[in-house]
């Protein structure tokens, strides 16, 4: 198991986390970050990450963002709550909408993991095309059927693994 794998396994596999996610727009197209899941393994997502006892889910959100792409965020609206299983990952996500405020766009990092195993290794804003054409094994299961940026704002409710909303 390469190093990258190992840290990831420690730090977050075999539990279940409570994330937090932000979907930024500009111009039709969605802020997307690829984390480094192993060798020749990545996965594209959403700025976001694992809350922190004590704070909110705002809160989380907004340091979340900050350290993963340099921006402040204001958060716009809550849009759902989605399981994410995939083993060893397990994780309860909440989606919302967020405006940028201030920063600058960077590649940031995450303080959980050390240096050289740093997970997140782009980020920028895709269109519709590009997101259609990262195989699904590369992004989270929410954008595999997506046909228009603004699907995403019309997603309600709770979603679970299978992609299928519970009424």
């Amino acid at each position: 198991m390469a190093n990258i794998e190992k840290e990831i396994l420690e730090k977050f596999g075999e539990k279940l986390r409570v994330r937090v996610n932000g979907i930024l727009f500009e111009d039709d197209k969605i802020l997307m970050a690829r984390h480094r899941m192993g060798k020749d393994k990545f996965f594209w997502n959403v700025p976001g990450g694992g809350m922190e006892f004590g704070s909110s889910a705002i809160a989380n959100l907004q340091r979340e963002f900050k350290e993963e792409t340099g921006l402040g965020v204001q958060v716009i609206n809550y849009l759902f709550t989605y399981e994410y299983l995939e083993p060893p990952l397990h994780a309860i996500e909440l989606f919302f909408e967020v405006k940028a405020e201030n920063g600058d766009l960077i590649l940031g990092r995450d303080p959980e993991l050390s240096q050289e195993n740093q997970l997140i290794s782009e980020i920028r804003f895709l269109d519709i095309r590009e997101l259609k054409n990262i195989p699904k094994k590369h992004k989270h299961p929410l954008f595999w059927g997506i046909n228009s940026v603004n699907d995403v704002r019309i997603w309600k409710g709770n979603f679970k693994f299978e992609n299928k909303c519970i009424k």
